[in-house]
């Protein structure tokens, strides 16, 4: 397993033989705030709905199709969301997005993985933030740990390429004030394609 840094970028194909499937892992917890005494009595949520997303881009950057909490599966059927966590409460992955890199039309160039929050929370109020990639076998290949915090609603955390017949990954973690990967596309496609 390779754990990355911002901006940095692996060959997936060189990690595992015969490349064919990958789920993208997302996870996150809510920052443990300290309780008061009203919050004790009337109760409080510190849970954090952040929503997994993937957009489909060709190699110029024009989209092609997005998956997302609202749209589970890619309309071409080879990617699927597994669905949406609403909380980030528990370990391991809070969202799953599976890719079958088989079946993915050959134009597309970039799939660009998001992480937003539709309800407006910001990433002030989220710690430990990853994104991780697993091939078909269960075998871990990249891990990119999410270190920044800050009052932005949504992130560019990595994205992959076709390059020549291998996929690359590289992790972002670029900030964006998107509350839906449709708010941020402009940004993606600047991050992803340059």
């Amino acid at each position: 397993m390779v754990s990355l840094s911002k901006n940095q970028s692996v060959s997936l194909t060189k990690q595992s033989a015969s490349l064919a499937k990958v789920n993208f892992g997302l996870g996150w917890d809510p920052v443990t705030k300290k309780k008061g005494f009203l919050a004790s009595l009337f109760g409080s949520s510190d849970e954090i709905d952040l929503d997994a997303s993937c957009i489909l881009l060709d190699k110029s950057g024009n989209a092609i199709d997005t998956v997302w909490f609202g749209q589970l599966k890619s309309k071409c059927g080879s990617i699927l969301h597994t669905g949406d966590n609403l909380t980030g409460e528990g370990d391991g992955d809070d969202e799953v997005i599976c890719v079958d890199l088989v079946k993915l039309p050959a134009n597309v160039e970039y799939l660009a993985f998001t992480v937003n929050s539709f309800r407006g929370q910001n990433f002030n109020d989220v710690e430990n933030a990853f994104c991780r990639v697993i091939d078909q076998n269960g075998k871990e290949l990249a891990r990119y740990q999410l270190n920044e915090q800050g009052s932005h609603t949504g992130i560019i955390i990595s994205s992959l390429r076709r390059n020549g017949g291998q996929w690359d990954f590289t992790a972002h973690g670029v900030p964006c004030v998107g509350r839906t990967i449709d708010a941020m596309y402009p940004q993606i496609v600047e991050t992803v394609i340059s």
